[in-house]
C-alpha cells in the first residue's frame, strides 16, 4: 500500500493501515484457493451440515423403538379392606395378582418398523437438499470473494490515473500551462481514490471472512481465490435445464414423502384389527386362608370404526402430496426461466462491455490524454475520460460477477453442484493437488484485454501504465495436452460448476493492492 494522504490518514487510523497492508501482504503470501476445495472443505466442515449425523442416530432410535413389542403389564388388586362389618380391617380381604399381555393383530408391529425405516430415506433427501444450499452459498461468496479481489485492483488502478494526473497537472501548472486550481482538484480526486481502494481492502477481507464460515473456519487462512471471473459460463438449453429438475433433492422428496404417507396408512389400517389382551395371575381369599388362579380377556369394540379419522388423515395427506408437487414444479420451472433470462442478459452485456466498450473507453482516454498534454483537451475532459474507464470496467466486473451469480442458482435449482462435488470426492482431488505442485509460469493476457495491433497497444500501454498490472492474473503453466484434456473432462461433466476454474494459478502480491 502506497501513503494515504492527510484525508485518507482520517480516514483510517494509521493502526489500522498497517493492520490492512499487513493482512494483504499473508493473503498474498498463502497458497491460493481453488472453487474445488473450498466445496470440498464446507462439505467437511459446514455447522449446518453436522446436524443430519443426529437425525440419523435419532431416527435410528425411533426404528428400534418400532420394533419393540408391548411389554407385558403387571396387575395388583387389593378388595374387601377396611370395611364395615364382616369386612372390616382385613379379615376379609381378597388379595389378585396377575401378568396381562396386549396381542398385536393385524401385523401393526412390521407396519410401525417400516415406515420408521422410511424416515432414513427422508433424512437422507434433507441432507442433499441441505447440501445443496450449502454448495450454492459457497459458489455465492466465492464470486463475491473473486469479484471483491478484481473491485480491488480497479481502485488500485484508479489510483494510479490519480497520481498520474496530479504529476502531469503539476507539470502543466509549473509551466504555467494550467491554473494552480486544477492541482487542488486533482490532489482531492487521488484522495478519494486513495479512500476507496482503503474500502475496496475491507470488503475484500469482509467476504474472506463470510467464505471461510461456510466451513466453520473464523479466519480466512487461505490466499487469493483463483477464477476466471471474466470466462462467462454458457447458457443451458432451457428445456434441458427443466428435465434434470425431476433428479433435485427438492423433488425426489415428493416420492419419499409419498412413500412415507402409504407407510403412515398402512399403519393406520392395521390399528383397525383390534388388539387383545389376555392377563393369568393368582388371588388369596384371607378369611379363610384360600388361593386361586384367576385369568382374563379383553378386547377394545368398534376398533375399526375408531381407527376411520386416522386412515381419512393419512390418506388425505397422501393425495396432498401430488398437489403440492404440481405447485412447487411450476414455480421452480418459472423461476428457472427467470434466472436463465437474467443470465443470457449478464452475459450479453459483459460481452459488449468487454469486447467493445472497454477497448474504446481505453483508445479514448490514451486519446484524451495525448491532446490534454497538447492543451487540447481541459482537465475536466482528461479527468471524465479516466471516471468513464474506471465505471467501464466496474460494471464489466458487476455483469460477470451476476452472471456467474445466475449460474450458480440455476446449478441449485438442477443440483449440478452435489453431483460435480461428489465426483470431485471420488477423485480424491487428485488432478488438483497435482496441478498445485507445478510451478509459476509467465504471466498471460488478462481475458478482458482484446488483441489490438502493435502500435495501438504500445500507446495504449504507454498512456494508461498499470492497466495490466492491475487487472491480470499470473498462472501457473500447463502443457496443451493436460489443458485440453481438463476442458474434454468439464464437457463431459454437464454437472459440473459453471464458475470456471482456470489452471491452478497464484496471484502476485501486488494484484491484491499492494503498491511500490
Amino acid at each position: 500500500m502506497g501513503v494515504f494522504t492527510p484525508i485518507a490518514a482520517l480516514a483510517a487510523p494509521p493502526q489500522e493501515q498497517d493492520h490492512n497492508e499487513s493482512a494483504l501482504q499473508a493473503i498474498a503470501a498463502l497458497p491460493p484457493l481453488t472453487l474445488g476445495h473450498a466445496v470440498a472443505s464446507a462439505l467437511a466442515g459446514n455447522p449446518d451440515l453436522k446436524q443430519f449425523a443426529f437425525q440419523f442416530k435419532a431416527q435410528a432410535a425411533r426404528i428400534d423403538g418400532a420394533g419393540l413389542k408391548p411389554a407385558p403389564i403387571f396387575n395388583s388388586e387389593l378388595e374387601n379392606v377396611l370395611g364395615t362389618g364382616r369386612t372390616r380391617g382385613l379379615d376379609a380381604a381378597e388379595a389378585t395378582f396377575a401378568l396381562s399381555q396386549v396381542i398385536e393383530l393385524g401385523d401393526q408391529r412390521a407396519r410401525r418398523i417400516e415406515a420408521a425405516r422410511l424416515g432414513i430415506g427422508a433424512i437422507d433427501v434433507a441432507q442433499q437438499a441441505a447440501q445443496l444450499d450449502v454448495l450454492a452459498e459457497v459458489a455465492r461468496q466465492f464470486i463475491h470473494v473473486a469479484s471483491d479481489q478484481e473491485q480491488l485492483k480497479l481502485t488500485h488502478l484508479a489510483t494510479e490515473l490519480a497520481e498520474r494526473t496530479v504529476a502531469e497537472v503539476r507539470r502543466r501548472v509549473k509551466a504555467a500551462k494550467s491554473p494552480e486550481v486544477e492541482l487542488h482538484r486533482a490532489s482531492i480526486l487521488l484522495s478519494r481514490a486513495e479512500v476507496e481502494e482503503e474500502h475496496a481492502e475491507h470488503e475484500l477481507i469482509t467476504s474472506r471472512i463470510k467464505l471461510a464460515a461456510l466451513w466453520g473456519a473464523r479466519t480466512a487462512d487461505f490466499g487469493p481465490v483463483t477464477a476466471e471471473l471474466f470466462r462467462l459460463p454458457e447458457v443451458g438449453d432451457y428445456t434441458a435445464l427443466t428435465a434434470q429438475l425431476a433428479g433435485s433433492p427438492d423433488f425426489l422428496r415428493f416420492a419419499r414423502e409419498a412413500r412415507q404417507r402409504d407407510a403412515e396408512i398402512r399403519v393406520a389400517e392395521s390399528k383397525s384389527r383390534s388388539h387383545f389382551t389376555v392377563s393369568a395371575g393368582l388371588r388369596r381369599l384371607q378369611e379363610g386362608g384360600d388361593t386361586a388362579l384367576v385369568a382374563g380377556f379383553s378386547m377394545p369394540l368398534f376398533g375399526a370404526r375408531t381407527a376411520q379419522p386416522a386412515i381419512a388423515e393419512a390418506r388425505a395427506l397422501r393425495a396432498g402430496i401430488e398437489s403440492e408437487a404440481a405447485a412447487a414444479t411450476l414455480k421452480a420451472e418459472t423461476q428457472l426461466f427467470e434466472l436463465v433470462q437474467e443470465l443470457k442478459h449478464s452475459i450479453t452485456e459483459a460481452e459488449m462491455l468487454r469486447d467493445k466498450v472497454l477497448p474504446e473507453m481505453e483508445e479514448a482516454l490514451k486519446e484524451t490524454e495525448y491532446a490534454y498534454q497538447r492543451g487540447r483537451y481541459s482537465y475536466l475532459e482528461w479527468v471524465d475520460a479516466q471516471r468513464e474507464r474506471v465505471t467501464v470496467q466496474r460494471a464489466l466486473i458487476e455483469a460477470a460477477a451476476n452472471a456467474h451469480l445466475f449460474n450458480a442458482e440455476i446449478e441449485r435449482l438442477t443440483a449440478a453442484p452435489v453431483s460435480a462435488a461428489r465426483r470431485e470426492q471420488n477423485d480424491g482431488h487428485a488432478a488438483q493437488r497435482e496441478a498445485h505442485t507445478q510451478a509459476i509460469g509467465p504471466g498471460r493476457a488478462n481475458a478482458i484485454h482484446q488483441p489490438q495491433p502493435d502500435q495501438r497497444r504500445a500507446d495504449v500501454d504507454a498512456a494508461v501504465r498499470g492497466i495490466d498490472a492491475a487487472t491480470g492474473l499470473r498462472v501457473q503453466g500447463q502443457q496443451p495436452d493436460e489443458r485440453r484434456e481438463a476442458e474434454g473432462s468439464r464437457q463431459q461433466q454437464p454437472g459440473a460448476l459453471a464458475l470456471l476454474e482456470p489452471e491452478p494459478r497464484q496471484i502476485a502480491a501486488d494484484d491484491l493492492g499492494q503498491r511500490r
